[in-house]
C-alpha cells in the first residue's frame, strides 16, 4: 500500500483547518493510505486543538510564527520522514478543493509527473479580485520566461509530489514558497505536470498577502534561486532506486 501524507500549513485557522481536513478523501483507492499533516506555524488560536478534533494523524506547532515557506517546508519534510510515497500541500483556508486531491495526484500515482500544479486558471474560479488575479499571472509570466515552458498557475496552494521529489525539495526561504518551489524543482529536471480545478476565495480569515511586502521578499528570492546551480543528474538517481524499491512499475 502507498502512503499519501496531505500537508496543511496554517495560521490562525481554526475557523476553516477542520472543513479542509474533513473534504479529504481518505478512501478514494483502496491501494492508498491517507493521512494528514498540519503545521501549525505559531497560530494564538485553536488552530492544533480544532486540526486533532477534525482527524487530523499529525499536528506539528512552532511556538512564533516563522512564514509560510518555513512552515511548508517543514511539512514537506515530516511527509518524507513518515514515509510518504506521495505528499500534497494545501492552504487551510478552504479556498481550494480537497475533494479534488484525488484528480491532483493522479499523474504522480500513475509514474506520468513528480510535481503537478493544481491550476485554477485552467478551471473554474470565483470570486478572485482583479489584482490578485493580475498579480498571479505576472508571477506566472515570470516563471515561464525563465523556465521556458508553459504554466498556467504559478502560484496554486495546491500541489502534488512525488517521494523523489520530497527528498530533493529545496525552498531557500521563509516568507512564501510558490515561485522558487517550482524553478527548484523544474531546473533539477522534475516531471511537472498541470491538473484544473474550480476555485473559490475564501470566505473565512484574511490572507497574509500584502503587495510590497511580497514583491519586495519574492523577486530577491527568486533570483537567489535562479543564481544557484541545479543539482541536474541527480533526480535521475533518485528516481531509478525508487522505482527498483516500487519493483519498477507505475501505480494504477
Amino acid at each position: 500500500m502507498l502512503k499519501l501524507i496531505v500537508v496543511i500549513p496554517a495560521l490562525n485557522e481554526e475557523s476553516s483547518v477542520g472543513q479542509v481536513i474533513r473534504k479529504v478523501p481518505r478512501a478514494f483507492n483502496p491501494e492508498v493510505d491517507v493521512q494528514v499533516l498540519v503545521v501549525n506555524d505559531g497560530s494564538t488560536d485553536r488552530t492544533p486543538d480544532v486540526s486533532f478534533l477534525e482527524g487530523a494523524d499529525y499536528v506539528i506547532s512552532s511556538p512564533e510564527r516563522r512564514g509560510l515557506g518555513a512552515a511548508v517546508r517543514e511539512g514537506l519534510r515530516e511527509a518524507y520522514r513518515l514515509g510518504a510515497d506521495v505528499a500534497v500541500m494545501i492552504d487551510a483556508d478552504d479556498e481550494y478543493p480537497a475533494d479534488h486531491i484525488p484528480q491532483v495526484v493522479e499523474p504522480v500515482l500513475t509514474g506520468s509527473a513528480d510535481y503537478v500544479l493544481a491550476s485554477r486558471f485552467a478551471g473554474r474560479i470565483q470570486g478572485m479580485k482583479l489584482h490578485r488575479r493580475l498579480g498571479n499571472y505576472t508571477f506566472t509570466l515570470l516563471q515561464m520566461m525563465l523556465l521556458r515552458r508553459k504554466i498556467t498557475d504559478g502560484q496554486t496552494g495546491l500541489r502534488a509530489f512525488s517521494r523523489a521529489a520530497l527528498q530533493r525539495l529545496d525552498i531557500i526561504h521563509d516568507y512564501n514558497y510558490a515561485q522558487v518551489m517550482t524553478l527548484n524543482l523544474v531546473r533539477q529536471g522534475f516531471r511537472m505536470a498541470e491538473v484544473p480545478i474550480p476555485y473559490k476565495t475564501r470566505t473565512t480569515g484574511t490572507s497574509f498577502i500584502r503587495f510590497w511586502p511580497y514583491m519586495s521578499r519574492v523577486l530577491p528570492a527568486i533570483v537567489r534561486e535562479m543564481a544557484r546551480k541545479p543539482k541536474r543528474g541527480e533526480h535521475d538517481k533518485v528516481l531509478v532506486l525508487y522505482e527498483h524499491l516500487t519493483k519498477g512499475a507505475p501505480f494504477h
